[in-house]
This record gives C-alpha cells, sequence and structure tokens, in this order.
C-alpha cells in the first residue's frame, strides 16, 4: 500500500452488549489511575495524617496564649 491511497476500512461487529471483561478491564486501568507512583498509598496518607494532627496539638500545648 502506498501512502497516497487510503486505508481500507476494517469490518467491525457492531457493539452489543457490554461484556464483562470489558467492565473488567475498565475497572483495572480506573484502579491503576489511583495507584500512581507519584502518589502515596493510602495508609501512607493517613499515617501523614495524622503525623500533622500530632504536630498541631503538641505546637498549640507548647505556644502560649495569644
Amino acid at each position: 500500500m502506498a501512502t497516497s491511497e487510503p486505508a481500507q476500512p476494517v469490518n467491525v461487529p457492531a457493539p452489543g452488549r457490554i461484556r464483562a471483561s470489558t467492565l473488567a478491564a475498565w475497572q483495572l486501568v480506573e484502579d491503576a489511575r489511583y495507584r500512581v507512583a507519584g502518589r502515596p498509598p493510602h495508609l501512607a496518607r493517613r499515617r501523614l495524617l495524622a503525623q500533622r494532627a500530632v504536630a498541631d496539638r503538641r505546637a498549640e500545648r507548647e505556644l502560649p496564649d495569644a
């Protein structure tokens, strides 16, 4: 096929019902979106928030009332 010739269309059957495997694949993509390498897991995030809360409470105790 030369570059000047148009591409031949592929005969794809029309989608009927969505199959379970399609839904499972979509769910895997959605789950992977939340497990990006730069984003910490939920437990690490909870730990970080708890450490911040403890640090804030400690700072409130140590600072004199204004």
